[in-house]
């Protein structure tokens, strides 16, 4: 169980992901390519920076190549403003999910009835224009009695049924379900448990439309135990029953059991990224076809970036896109964030970019990776700017597959204001 506490905040990007998530915002193209300049009409604020890999200014070098500009289509650049808003809750290893409804939803630790983990619904966030147009409330009211407060709240919302998932583990040794099938209005009867016999810590929990016969999605939850690698099981029937844990690796994999968070993929396999099979030499990404049952080992090329081998060592981060892309990011042996994509599965990889904006990072860490469309990826990251002050970045990428993808970051908090 990591012990950082930290406050629940929302990132927030002001209009800048219209280049991902929809239209493209045109500029001015001069001789040499479009003319930053004109993006905002205020002028970029001091917390933006457009660039390309390994912190290349884009507002400075060319933007064509072979003569032609490569800002164009979904890569082309939008205005963006980056900044974070409290929502009255505090928590640690804080995890969140979003509905087709547009409910964001995350745990908050020992702040539900009778201290049990509340479960947050915010409203109102996606398209907000005003602080005052979002709503958050506790949602989390069971039938019967609450589940006890736990060593890892945690709440996974299901991308393709909108099922919430609460997912507690009791010291170390015991995890308990409960689920809501319509925006937490209603909670499951009794909770149900999801226990092997190694101890129990790190979990994390994805879903994946793998096929079975008893619900529409397979689920699968991997831990840190009492094994050289993450142990993982399965649920076939949406939460309320789990196999034996098993490996979340190939057989002999000395890898270590903390794993990066899992991922389930439109094709129905599931991921997750972890230290390599060999004693924990470079990251690699590990791929089940099965529903969690077995795993192949994938590594990422980590050969030219080495990997990270201080606090923020052990992990490797995920995530497939809708079109099964696979996307990965890792911290490497200069504490920088690099970034690689898969377009077969994890079977080959990207050469990697080193993602971090062209402001003189002293290091970086707690990565987490998150994709939309193809080619479409949001990274997010702490980094260092100097006498240990950390501040929060968000780089999105909108054409990944571009020759030269453009990097949009925003700190999102303010100068002065570190996190």
């Amino acid at each position: 169980m990591r012990s950082v506490a930290v406050a629940v905040v929302l990132l927030m990007v002001s209009a800048p992901l219209s280049g991902c998530f929809g239209d493209e915002v045109e500029g001015p193209v001069e001789a040499d390519g479009f003319d930053f300049a004109y993006l905002c009409p205020g002028g970029i604020a001091n917390n933006t920076w457009y660039h390309y890999s390994n912190a290349t200014d884009a507002t400075k070098v060319s933007s064509e190549l072979n003569g032609t500009s490569v800002l164009v289509g979904n890569n082309a650049p939008s205005c963006a403003i980056g900044t974070y808003y409290g929502v009255g809750m505090t928590t640690f290893e804080p995890t969140i999910g979003v509905t087709s409804s547009d409910n964001l939803y995350m745990s908050s630790y020992g702040n539900g009835v009778g201290g049990s983990t509340a479960i947050i619904r915010c409203s109102g966030l996606i398209g907000m224009a005003n602080i005052s147009d979002y709503d958050c409330v506790d949602v989390y009211a069971p039938p019967l009695i609450p589940v006890v407060n736990s060593n890892d709240p945690y709440v996974y919302v299901d991308p393709w049924t909108d099922r919430i998932m609460k997912f507690d583990m009791h010291a170390l040794t015991a995890m308990t379900v409960e689920t809501s099938d319509n925006e937490g209005e209603t909670w499951s009867l009794l909770p149900t448990p999801a226990t092997g016999t190694s101890v129990q810590d790190h979990q994390t929990i994805a879903s994946s439309p793998y096929p079975t016969p008893f619900h529409p999605t397979t689920w699968v939850f991997c831990i840190n135990g009492n094994w050289q690698s993450p142990l993982c099981s399965s649920s076939f029937d949406g939460g309320i029953t789990w196999t034996q844990q098993v490996p979340g690796a190939p057989l002999n994999c000395n890898s270590g059991g903390l794993t990066g968070h899992i991922m389930g993929s439109e094709n129905g396999n599931f991921y997750r990224g972890n230290r390599g099979c060999n004693g924990g030499e470079g990251y690699s990404i590990y791929r089940s076809t099965d529903g969690g049952l077995t795993w192949s080992e994938h590594p990422l090329p980590t050969e030219t970036t080495g990997t990270a081998e201080t606090w923020n060592f052990e992990e490797a981060q995920v995530y497939p896109d809708s079109e099964d892309n696979v996307h990965a990011m890792w911290m490497g042996s200069d504490n920088m964030p690099y970034y690689s994509y898969s377009m077969d599965e994890g079977d080959t990889w990207s050469e990697p970019m080193m993602v971090a904006p062209p402001i003189g990072l002293n290091g970086t860490g707690f990565p987490v990776i998150a994709a939309g469309g193809p080619g479409q990826v949001a990274l997010g990251y702490l980094g260092d700017s100097g006498g240990d002050t950390w501040n929060g970045y968000l780089t999105v990428i909108s054409d990944a597959f571009s020759p030269m993808p453009l990097m949009t970051t925003v700190q999102v908090n303010a100068w002065g204001d570190p996190l």
